[in-house]
């Protein structure tokens, strides 16, 4: 398979992974939120608000157990069956999503929205593959790529919800599956058939034995787990409440909210491209001091006023970028022996379980003050930057005890 079109094929299944967690952010508000009531804001007499947020969590919920299950299994029966199925998967929960729309069946909305969080859990799998082909510098540009096609996702979400939705509620789902099943059909073709397996495991045996967090039995990647779950809990705290600080402070509204996400997601989509660059600085040295830098901007937003808060959200885009590039290769060359699908889905599972988290404990410190859910962040993610310095020695110590007993 030639790289260009290797990296073109994970990049698009990224791209749309990434549209279908974002495509009902700008769609349920309004349906949970108007006054005539329906089967789906008022199922079983329940508070709209209540369904509102089991709807919005349900998603993440999939994707983290996608996260931690489908790395694991594509390292048992190949990257591209698993890419296949999960991307066919996605399309089909989208198209249920739309026809439990029509039939304003919240119990089938729920499930929908499940199981495909579980498909797009396929983000591992995409950097697996990435890391598998290729090597050096290239495997670090292309890994930078890859998550600049993230954070396209996160833009073009919104927007074609936004689009399409004047052809009706159901279209930016069908729009959705369309898209992936001829991402599917991309695999299909770009990727070629590999080898089977002569392990006689079945999939259910590897999702029980050898899912994602079975790596956490590793001293290694059990500190890897501990500072990327700090890092990502102050990214993710960043991510989930910057919108509520511009309603609060500068009285942003849903439009006004859009073009500063649009300004974040464009300059992390251009910073991606450069992230990628050869560089003689250590690995984990620029990691760190990136960690640094997205704590700095977490903390400018908490206590900062408006034009400093506004300035820290933007540019918190570029230090992040370079961070989500250099980390996956790193890990790739590090740890790629456990596997690179269990590997890379330690990774994607980590940030899905700091949604989970930060959206927690958000939704009580929120109460008191939005400041002190970002202040934790910041301080979440420098000492995750701190950490890295002492891990960084370690390692080093590590290796010249085992040059010396070689």
């Amino acid at each position: 398979m030639k790289t260009p079109l290797l990296i073109a094929t994970a990049c698009l299944l990224a791209l749309l992974s990434t549209v279908g967690a974002a495509l009902p952010y700008p769609i349920l508000p309004p349906l949970f939120a108007a006054d005539a009531s329906n089967s789906l804001n008022h199922f079983m007499g329940l508070p709209p608000k209540l369904l509102f947020g089991i709807a919005l969590s349900i998603n993440p919920l999939g994707l983290l157990l996608g996260s931690a299950l489908l790395g694991p299994l594509s390292d048992r029966f190949g990257r591209r069956p698993v890419l296949l199925s999960s991307a066919l998967g996605a399309a089909l929960g989208h198209a249920i999503t739309a026809w439990a729309l029509l039939l304003q069946s919240y119990p089938l909305f729920i499930l929908a929205r499940f199981v495909t969080g579980l498909m797009e859990g396929n983000a591992s799998v995409a950097r697996a593959l990435l890391a598998d082909r290729l090597t050096g510098d290239q495997r670090v540009k292309a890994l930078a790529w890859l998550n600049g096609a993230f954070y396209a996702g996160w833009l073009a979400g919104p927007l074609l919800a936004g689009v399409t939705l004047v052809w009706g509620i159901t279209v930016p789902f069908w729009v959705a599956a369309g898209a992936l099943v001829l991402a599917a059909a991309l695999v299909m073709i770009s990727m070629p058939r590999e080898a089977p397996s002569k392990a006689t495991t079945s999939w259910w045996q590897v999702a029980r034995d050898q899912h994602t967090l079975l790596l956490l039995r590793h001293p290694a990647l059990r500190s890897l787990f501990v500072i990327q779950l700090a890092y990502t809990c102050g990214v993710t705290a960043f991510y989930e409440f910057y919108p509520l600080w511009l309603v609060e402070v500068p009285g942003y509204d849903a439009q006004g909210i859009a073009w500063i996400t649009a300004g974040l997601c464009g300059l992390m989509i251009v910073s991606s491209f450069f992230a990628g660059r050869p560089s003689t600085i250590a690995p984990l040295r620029r990691i760190r001091w990136h960690a640094y830098f997205v704590a700095g901007a977490i903390a400018c937003l908490a206590i900062g006023n408006l034009w400093l808060g506004l300035a820290a959200i933007i540019l918190f885009g570029i230090p992040n970028s370079f961070y989500n590039a250099i980390l996956p290769s790193w890990c790739a060359e590090q740890f790629g022996h456990y596997g690179q699908g269990a590997v890379m889905g330690l990774i994607s599972t980590t940030f899905c379980l700091a949604n989970i988290i930060m959206a927690l404990l958000g939704s009580v410190l929120t109460l008191i003050d939005t400041r002190l859910i970002l202040l934790l962040g910041a301080a979440l993610s420098s000492w995750a930057a701190w950490r890295i310095g002492h891990w960084q020695k370690e390692l080093a110590q590590q290796s010249c005890r085992q040059l010396e007993t070689a």
